[in-house]
């Protein structure tokens, strides 16, 4: 696999037209065809499902599209910082939404203030890219939930044990209740896509899920926009409640016999980046403020 074939994957799958996408790419459009072709091989999987009238994502085209584009743009990222010979710390943090990313301004600004040379950047991926980031060295810590046996490189440090949390808007019924149990649970339940949230989270959405009539369903690509739903009064969500990285306008009522969650960073064993232990030592305390 190489980024040849990938940039001319992403474009025909932005354009759903071979002509377009050899047109952006300043390709002939059988040579865009002959890398689309040696990417499926090499995947072994058809990725676009090809008609004489029509160009379309196959399912499996639709799961690699994201995960391409990420692969181009972390390649870009590299190449420029090769190309302009930087001498300051580079330090990057992922994140699965904007939840985790609002623990990240103070963490930050301390960091900086400590580290003049410091320059922090954020990678904004669905949830099972960022474990292979910070396998590959591309990152250095990611926020997250635990998820069983860690890989072997990398070592998760606990910041909170975080309640399963029903998260809806302060005018929903449900609102009144200080603490709830599952059977309180009533109404409409928004749930996120298995690709964009933990295994364990999904997992306890999609429990409710089923037991909802069609009507009462509700589903989104993500947590942003669960959440965004949540506000609407359309229905409720669920999710860990970590107060420090809390959306205003929502109601955060704990589910008292759904276990707590383990919320922390991830990163690499080996990793001995100067600003990383200190990284770790403010994410705690900006969870525990």
């Amino acid at each position: 696999m190489n980024t040849t074939q990938l940039e001319c994957f992403v474009a025909v799958a932005e354009h759903l037209n071979f002509s377009r996408a050899s047109e952006e790419l300043k390709m002939t459009q059988p040579a865009v065809s002959h890398q689309i072709r040696s990417l499926e091989t090499e995947l072994e999987t058809v990725l676009f499902k090809r008609t004489s009238k029509s160009v379309t994502l196959t399912e499996e085209g639709i799961l690699f599209l994201a995960d391409a584009q990420l692969i181009l743009k972390t390649s870009l990222l590299a190449k420029e910082r090769l190309g302009r010979h930087e001498h300051f710390v580079s330090f990057e943090v992922g994140c699965h939404n904007h939840m985790e990313l609002n623990l990240l301004p103070p963490i930050f600004a301390e960091l900086t203030e400590e580290f003049p040379l410091l320059h922090p950047s954020i990678q904004l991926v669905p949830f099972p890219s960022l474990l292979g980031l910070i396998e590959n060295r591309q990152i250095h810590a990611a926020f997250g939930v635990k998820e069983g046996q860690n890989k072997s490189s990398l070592y998760f440090r606990e910041l909170c044990s975080a309640p399963v949390a029903c998260v809806c808007s302060p005018e929903h019924p449900l609102a009144r209740y200080e603490t709830l149990t599952k059977k309180q649970l009533s109404g409409s339940i928004v749930v996120c896509s298995p690709r964009q949230i933990s295994n364990t989270v999904f997992t306890i959405q999609n429990g409710i899920l089923a037991k909802l009539p069609p009507e009462q369903r509700f589903f989104t690509e993500n947590v942003e926009s669960a959440f965004t739903l949540a506000k609407a009064r359309i229905g409720y969500t669920l999710y860990p409640d970590v107060v420090a990285a809390r959306e205003h306008d929502l109601k955060y009522i704990p589910v008292t016999d759904i276990p707590r969650l383990s919320f922390g960073v991830y990163y690499r064993y080996d990793d001995d980046h100067p600003v990383l232990k200190r990284f770790l030592s403010l994410c705690s305390e900006t969870v525990h403020m």
